[in-house]
């Protein structure tokens, strides 16, 4: 809040899409299809949008599966990085690709309810929206598309284990 005679701080600009950006499939990819697109909290959009493309390759046996995922992380670094370079901003909002592997490797445990499913995304969202360490770390030290994609894949690691244990511990004890 400003004193009287001041004049308010300018809030930051929102980085408006060029016209015809989402055309190029490199940018479409990053934008997760056009969920990063939202006004209002495209990570949690293209999150949920992770999903769907999910039950696309998730009855492959767990190696094709993790195969599947590797390529998609490798073809994000540089899928994120292009987009982040051609908008001149290191990691725009709307770029959402780091989300959908997240989401992916958060579902590896391959969960056959929508609770499973929905306690995957719940624990991405967590761990990608409060960032603990080492993700916080990792999201401001390393550039590029690089530094786009790993901060995701530690959330998906950190929310797949946390699944893990529910699996292993609460779940047998709840049956």
């Amino acid at each position: 809040m400003s004193q009287e005679g001041e004049t308010p701080e300018p809030e930051a600009p929102a980085v408006i899409l060029p016209p015809g950006f989402l055309r190029n499939p490199v940018h479409l990819l990053a934008f997760g299809f056009g969920s990063g697109a939202t006004a209002r909290a495209p990570g949690t959009w293209g999150s949920l949008a992770a999903i769907p493309l999910w039950y696309v390759f998730a009855w492959l046996p767990p190696v094709g599966y993790w195969l599947v995922v590797l390529a998609a992380f490798i073809a994000g670094i540089w899928l994120c990085g292009k987009t982040a370079e051609d908008l001149k901003v290191h990691d725009h909002g709307g770029i959402v690709w780091d989300e959908f592997v997240g989401m992916w490797i958060a579902l590896g445990l391959f969960p056959d309810t929508i609770y499973g499913v929905l306690g995957a995304f719940a624990l991405f969202r967590l761990f990608d929206i409060a960032k603990p360490w080492p993700i916080s770390w990792l999201d401001q030290h390393l550039p590029g598309g690089l530094g786009i994609m790993v901060d995701d894949v530690i959330a998906g690691v950190m929310a797949l284990i946390c699944l893990w244990a529910v699996d292993v511990w609460l779940v047998p004890v709840m049956v």
